[in-house]
């Protein structure tokens, strides 16, 4: 009877598990929609930025004095901007970007300097004793442009005043709902891109390419961090709404197991009150 007892537990206890992992499915599938719009929506934005600053970096004008973003130099540090969740129950992502970064980090013979945004990587980070240059946590589902301007300013200022001589973007990419892949790209100096012969367009700047650069450089730095993010929040709601639906199912068919267990031992209970109470009768005739 106890062990009968102890199923009937169990069973509630995987029940309740189940409600819960089903709404963590249901919130985190809203937030995936809206992230994976945002996320996609940037896209075209990233891109033809990026294009205008390769046109611009190869006019003769512009090359003549280039930018400090575009400066390339010997490699003394580095600084990584490391994206991850503050929450975790989203399967492997988390431990996918980290361990890609922390790959990156031991291959390399320089001191490496994080930025680390979530609180996921920031524990990891932590753990293994690295050098946080800045730490930024709880910035949301939804965050502004505005939200992330203070981690581009940490960046930029830093590249521009000499204290790192190369930063990288480390995020989870989103690619589908079951899909997501742990990046680490550069991010400066600004690398442009080479120009298609198709999109070669000879075109004319107002006030003049070195003023159009000097803006834009610095507003595709910002906008290659706040798409990262864009990105990572993408890719967290997505494996978070496929971890809580495997979890969903593991538990119903937990449930389905500790169900038939529960209906063997009742049977057995049953059939040996039985024999007990046929026992009884016999003994008494």
């Amino acid at each position: 009877m106890a062990n009968i007892r102890l199923i009937r537990r169990r069973v509630r206890g995987v029940q309740s598990i189940a409600k819960i992992t089903r709404a963590m499915e249901m919130i985190a599938t809203s937030k995936m929609r809206r992230a994976q719009e945002r996320g996609l929506a940037g896209r075209p934005y990233a891109e033809k930025i990026h294009q205008v600053i390769s046109d611009l970096a190869a006019l003769p004008q512009a090359g003549k004095a280039r930018h400090l973003l575009l400066q390339r130099r010997p490699i003394n540090k580095i600084a990584i901007v490391h994206i991850t969740p503050d929450r975790g129950l989203c399967g492997g992502l988390i431990t996918n970007i980290n361990r890609r970064t922390g790959s990156f980090i031991l291959e390399q013979n320089v001191p490496v300097s994080i930025i680390s945004v979530g609180r996921k990587g920031l524990d990891f980070m932590r753990r293994t004793h690295r050098d946080i240059r800045a730490e930024f946590t709880w910035i949301g589902d939804r965050p502004g442009f505005l939200d992330t301007l203070p981690i581009s300013r940490i960046v930029i200022d830093d590249y521009t005043d000499g204290t790192v001589d190369a930063v990288y973007l480390a995020y989870s990419q989103f690619v589908s709902t079951i899909l997501q892949r742990p990046v680490l790209e550069p991010v400066l100096p600004v690398e442009p891109a080479p120009i298609p012969a198709a999109q070669n367009v000879d075109y004319i700047y107002e006030p003049g390419p070195e003023a159009v650069l000097a803006e834009l450089l610095p507003r595709f730095v910002e906008m290659q961090i706040y798409h990262a993010i864009l990105e990572a929040i993408a890719s967290e709601q997505s494996a978070r709404m496929v971890a809580m639906r495997n979890a969903t199912e593991n538990a119903g068919e937990l449930i389905d197991d500790l169900t038939l267990a529960y209906n063997k031992a009742r049977q057995e209970s049953i059939t040996k009150e039985l024999l007990d109470i046929t026992g009884g009768v016999e003994a008494l005739g």
